[in-house]
């Protein structure tokens, strides 16, 4: 338990937070399989998340956490900054800052693809909670939905559309053949806590059938019953089992926060998908900033209907 942790439970943030200082944490990348040190610094005020490549010397290693910048979608989203600088997998830990309301960021990495850990935003979400979160004297700002935007992919759908709320709420549903999946759904409204206690211990998932392919591609080297729910025909690999009985909907709930904070802040607004996905996911962000006739920025108002966190779990 992390006591008194100042994340704001109800209503809306109204000014811009960051971190009260450096955390820091180390893992292995799920896909690389490659070792990496992150150290996580408080952000300026309007600098948003940005990563810094600091194994990097001969080419400009900042990349920018922004949706025209993902270039990879397969089993994760990845960044690069056009001048020979990348970084994969940061989903989880976006999906962190996005969930605990942290609107600027320095993420130092020393490798290629931001370590996995447990598979969830749990370990991100705890290391910036004892760092402490910092108000700051900047306005906070939110991408308000003005007009609803699709993207279909065969069985495949996700749409943004206006909602009253200064928040991001969402609605998704995964249908799989596997009976250790099935058809699952489920409704979220974003909020530090709500993201803490529902989402955030939620991990990634894969099919056993798949992990050869994969690794024939390239990917899925780091992968291990540690930082993953492995699944193969109907039953569940790990041996603690799962977390909550619908963890794979809630991972994919995770997910899809972390790659709508790629459209560069906060959204107010509501996102329903199905069978969601990163390709389809940063098909939207890409849409969503191509009409800027769908959106725009909005400052929030203080209001008075929010309280103080005395006690957090972070599982």
């Amino acid at each position: 338990h992390i006591r008194k942790c100042g994340v704001r439970t109800l209503g809306s943030v109204a000014f811009q937070q960051t971190i009260g200082s450096p955390a820091v944490c180390a893992g292995i990348g799920v896909h690389t399989g490659e070792r990496a040190k992150l150290t996580l610094r408080p952000g300026a005020p309007g600098s948003g998340i940005r990563f810094i490549r600091t194994d990097l010397s001969d080419v400009p290693n900042v990349i920018d956490a922004r949706g025209d910048l993902v270039t990879g979608v397969q089993l994760g989203s990845s960044l690069d900054n056009g001048q020979g600088a990348t970084v994969s997998t940061v989903e989880h830990l976006l999906a962190a800052c996005a969930g605990l309301g942290i609107d600027n960021l320095v993420v130092e990495i020393d490798g290629p693809e931001v370590p996995i850990m447990d598979g969830s935003s749990a370990l991100y979400c705890r290391l910036m909670l004892q760092a402490g979160l910092k108000r700051q004297a900047a306005a906070r700002r939110v991408i308000r939905i003005r007009e609803t935007i699709k993207i279909e992919d065969g069985p495949k759908r996700a749409s943004l559309s206006p909602s009253d709320e200064d928040t991001l709420t969402l609605s998704a549903t995964i249908d799989f053949e596997s009976r250790a999946i099935g058809r699952q759904t489920r409704n979220f409204y974003l909020s530090a806590e709500n993201f803490v206690e529902e989402l955030g211990f939620a991990r990634t998932f894969g099919f056993k059938r798949d992990v050869d392919r994969l690794q024939a591609m390239g990917l899925a080297r780091g992968a291990s019953l540690e930082n993953a729910v492995a699944i193969e025909n109907d039953e569940i690999l790990n041996p603690e089992g799962l977390r909550a009985e619908d963890e794979f909907i809630r991972h994919k709930l995770l997910d899809a926060i972390g790659d709508l904070f790629l459209a560069g802040g906060p959204i107010a607004g509501h996102y329903e998908a199905e069978q969601p996905g990163h390709a389809i996911n940063n098909a939207l962000v890409r849409k969503l900033l191509a009409s800027p006739e769908a959106w725009g920025w909005e400052t929030v108002a203080e209001t008075s209907d929010y309280k103080e966190a005395e006690t957090v779990s972070v599982r």
